[in-house]
């Protein structure tokens, strides 16, 4: 089911007011056309839903309860407005994205007379290359028994994550049967409905069997979720975040740790080995290279860093040496 655009119960900031009839009506059958037509994930449209209950809130401030009142200016005030309130550029980008979507929607029935979003583009802002890892910390972190049921759920879930670079989504969307413990490749529905064959480790094998001889005492025998929850259902991508919090807390990690961090670690990790950016992408499920790209520049900033700090001529001689040498 398509989340309400009535209420604001999952948008943050300034969309937590509900909208007057003249915007949440507009924009609930938006959603639902999301869901039902494109079918979209519930957690796609509820990302949509948020941006536009944001611009919504903001166009009630201006006392405008018409979509078709905001025109290019006006949104690039809004872009401005995001911007003061700390949202990177590419938040902003993310913002505008829903919004030329939605305007799409409402030309088409006819509620507006054109896309105010068009040739609006979010300001600029460097790239910020995403957190890893390192390779000790992983072994550290996954390393070990787990007695509880949960614990050995969460394991085997932190161990595919880091096994198989798996998106939050994708993983929480796994059924049983999506393993394949003989040929050791989990399949995965991925962005846009495209589905992959990614590896599966010896060890993330090993903890899923783990979880498999323990998950008849979670889940009902009709429950096709690979991972559940303490009551039986398909466990949601909030308890997964906050499962990782607590074992890193436990685990006595360096760095707050969160699903896409293990992704991330994964692919730098790869990249660092085998150095295949083709390889890394397909198992990615990147669509473009350019995105796998990233992880260049981070296996660059770990060669530097070795370079620094092994290449006689770019280490940085004692002071004492220094003195000697102006002598």
């Amino acid at each position: 089911m398509a989340p309400s655009a009535h209420g604001a119960d999952d948008a943050g900031g300034e969309g937590d007011s509900a909208l007057v009839a003249s915007l949440a009506e507009p924009l609930a059958r938006f959603i639902d056309h999301l869901s039902s037509e494109r079918r979209q994930a519930t957690l796609t449209c509820r990302h949509y839903q948020r941006d536009l209950l944001r611009l919504g809130a903001h166009l009630q401030q201006t006392r405008q309860h018409q979509w078709s009142g905001l025109d290019q200016a006006g949104l690039r005030r809004y872009v401005a407005q995001l911007s003061r309130a700390g949202l990177a550029g590419r938040s902003i980008a993310r913002h505008l994205s829903s919004i030329r979507r939605f305007y799409d929607f409402l030309l088409r029935e006819r509620q507006v007379r054109d896309n105010p979003a068009l040739d609006v583009r979010a300001p600029k802002s460097g790239r910020k290359l995403p957190g890893v890892v390192d390779v000790d910390q992983v072994n550290q972190l996954l390393d070990g028994g787990a007695e509880e049921p949960l614990e050995i759920r969460d394991r085997a879930m932190f161990e595919l994550f880091y096994s198989s670079g798996l998106r939050l989504a994708e993983l929480v969307g796994l059924d049983l049967g999506a393993v394949d413990g003989r040929s050791g490749e989990v399949r995965v529905l991925g962005k846009g409905g495209k589905e992959r064959l990614v590896p599966v480790g010896r060890k993330a094998l090993l903890a899923l069997q783990d979880w498999l001889n323990v998950r008849p005492g979670l889940a009902p025998e009709s429950q096709r979720a690979l991972f559940v929850s303490r009551r039986g259902d398909r466990i949601s991508p909030r308890s997964v975040q906050l499962r990782l919090q607590r074992w890193g807390l436990l685990k006595g990690a360096d760095q707050r740790l969160y699903p896409h961090l293990l992704r991330h670690s994964f692919a730098s990790h790869l990249l660092e080995s085998s150095g295949d950016l083709r390889a890394v992408q397909e198992l990615l499920g990147h669509a473009d290279i350019a995105t796998t790209q990233i992880y260049t520049h981070l296996d660059f900033q770990h060669l530097a860093r070795v370079y620094d700090q092994s290449h006689p001529r770019a280490r940085r001689r004692p002071k004492a040496q220094d003195t000697a040498g102006d002598t």
